[in-house]
């Protein structure tokens, strides 16, 4: 979820960017003498890095408004003490600071974590996860959050895709006045062909360079999964997992959109698998099994 909701945000903001910038016609102005692939660049990497610095300073309030995430700001019963309690006394045995604890609403077994840095998080999980697991298994799913956290890994996702956006804002325009000097013929600055066709390669090329963080987004849960283990032991974590799984494979139970602490419906093949956001369930529980803490 907080790597869907990352990507999105981003997409959204180098796209509104990209259209204030073409109203100001900074890209005309860019291209009066025909491309300047120096200065391209280096237009292409500020507004890159600035899209997904946006990205992640938002993504607090992104993730509050999109999920319905209540923050506990004051617990009301106990199940709401025991859970802030819990994620205090791991943020502390992690490093961190307190992050902000929130529930959502959901009926999926469901959790994420995201914020800018690991002194100024969230982690949120869902009423169906609260409902379902043991305290010992939502420790457990508290604890591989944090270790997202404790890791810094929405910051290296930042700096990836601000590398991401640098390629395909840089990408984009170098198809878009190919194909209006090409196709349109137009050999005078750049017509309208230009910007239909830089927005049309800049969404295209956005998604597929999404493959990119997704694999990055792979490889760092078994990281945090080892984080889970070690912050709330390594069958506590292997159980949260399992049980995670148990309910992927109970049919209308886990809806294949959802993909958030890690639930997929097994391995995937072709195209399909560049875009999970997360490795199969079998293969973080083997992986964990054979980890050494």
């Amino acid at each position: 979820m907080r790597i869907l909701l990352f990507l999105a945000t981003n997409l959204a903001v180098i796209l509104v960017a990209s259209f204030t910038l073409k109203l100001l016609g900074v890209d005309s102005y860019l291209a009066q003498n025909g491309i300047q692939y120096g200065s391209l660049l280096a237009f292409a990497a500020v507004f890159g890095f600035a899209g997904a610095i946006v990205s992640l300073l938002i993504s607090k309030p992104m993730a509050k408004w999109s999920t319905k995430a209540k923050v506990i700001e004051s617990p009301r019963t106990p199940a709401e003490r025991w859970l802030v309690d819990t994620v205090r006394e791991l943020a502390k045995n992690a490093g961190i600071g307190m992050p902000e604890v929130a529930i959502f609403p959901a009926s999926q077994s469901n959790a994420f974590a995201t914020g800018w840095n690991k002194n100024n998080s969230l982690v949120a999980v869902s009423e169906g996860l609260l409902h379902r697991f043991n305290k010992d298994e939502i420790r457990a799913v508290l604890g591989h959050e944090i270790g997202h956290v404790a890791n810094g890994d929405m910051v290296t996702l930042a700096l990836i895709q601000g590398v991401v956006n640098t390629f395909v804002i840089f990408a984009s325009r170098v198809i878009g006045s190919f194909v209006d000097r090409m196709v349109f013929k137009n050999e005078s600055g750049h017509g309208i062909g230009f910007f239909v066709v830089s927005i049309a390669a800049e969404i295209v090329l956005g998604i597929l360079a999404s493959t990119i963080v997704f694999w990055f987004s792979r490889r760092r849960e078994f990281r945090a999964d080892i984080a889970g283990a070690q912050l709330a032991g390594r069958g506590a974590m292997i159980n949260a997992l399992a049980r995670l799984k148990q309910e992927s494979e109970v049919p209308d139970q886990m809806p294949d959109s959802l993909q958030a602490f890690g639930i997929n419906r097994g391995a995937r093949g072709g195209l399909s698998a560049l875009f999970m956001t997360h490795p199969p369930l079998e293969s973080r529980i083997e992986a964990l099994q054979k980890a050494q803490l």
